[in-house]
């Protein structure tokens, strides 16, 4: 039985048109109180599941969150991963490249933040950021000095579509299961979130000039992210359109694909062989003199 919470799920091939996807829907909670119940639920869920992926040691698991500006990545990946174990959860951060990142090719610099086998790896913003702010932004690839012939490829960006694929795509077959999330915020909320941010002290900070000229190129982002998802969700590593006003809702969305994603793993505890039954006995024998 399919979830509640495939609907959100691009098809691999398809078109999208975000304007015609929500960025608010129905929300699956009734009530503030309804909405922390599901959340602990969830969190408490996750962290019993992100113990026997650790334990299991077979599998890694790689979320990747892309938005435009306020549409509530950070406030998502801190609540749901609120119960995790620190020590099996990795978040990544990927703004702009250093100097010595734009001396690699562009899936260098996230390559080596992958998660390792038991482990949660988090991306916010990943690698995908070569194939949107990039290409809103000629200059910046512009600034990463490929060769001309490169650099000048009018296919460019299904070359890196395709990069990204055979990159995930072997990634599956080493044990990282991935899940993208794209959280889909209107103009409207986006405004009404960072004029808050700006009467907010404990927000103020984030505030930018550069979040007004960014906005400004809403249609050139929209186009972006529509081609980028279009062409880079895959059975193996589907991307979901997340809709996002509603932050809690949000997050609750966001959870729950995490859980499907982890329970359909079948993760176990490892059962202990006659050798390890026997090293058990010795070791509590040890213990009770």
């Amino acid at each position: 039985m399919k979830s509640h919470v495939d609907r959100f799920r691009i098809r691999p091939g398809r078109k999208v048109d975000l304007a015609k996807l929500p960025t608010l829907v129905d929300p699956i909670y009734g009530s503030d109180g309804a909405y922390e119940r599901l959340l602990a639920d969830h969190v408490g869920r996750l962290s019993d599941l992100q113990a026997r992926l650790y334990a299991h040691d077979r599998y890694s698991l790689l979320l990747v969150f892309q938005a435009i500006d306020a549409a509530g990545k950070d406030g998502a990946i801190r609540h749901i991963m609120s119960g995790v174990n620190p020590q099996g959860c990795q978040v990544y951060s990927f703004k702009h490249p250093s100097l010595e990142e734009l001396e690699h090719d562009f899936l260098w610099r996230t390559a080596r933040c992958l998660p390792e086998r038991g482990r949660i790896g988090i991306f916010n913003r990943s690698y995908y950021e070569e194939v949107l702010i990039v290409r809103v932004h000629p200059e910046i690839l512009a600034s990463q000095r490929l060769p001309d012939e490169t650099a000048n490829d009018p296919k460019i960006w299904k070359r890196r579509f395709r990069s990204i694929l055979d990159h995930e795509a072997h990634l599956h077959r080493n044990g990282t299961r991935i899940a993208k999330f794209y959280l889909h915020i209107s103009k409207e909320e986006q405004r009404q979130r960072l004029l808050a941010r700006l009467d907010d002290p404990k927000k103020r900070w984030k505030a930018e000039k550069g979040d007004v000229k960014e906005r400004a190129l809403w249609k050139e982002y929209r186009a972006a992210y529509e081609d980028c998802l279009a062409a880079t969700s895959t059975k193996h590593a589907p991307w979901y359109v997340i809709p996002a006003d509603d932050k809690k809702n949000a997050r609750l969305l966001l959870s729950q694909i995490i859980l499907d994603l982890l329970e359909g793993l079948d993760l176990r505890y490892p059962k202990p062989n006659a050798a390890r039954k026997k090293e058990l006995v010795a070791i509590r024998k040890e213990l009770a003199r």
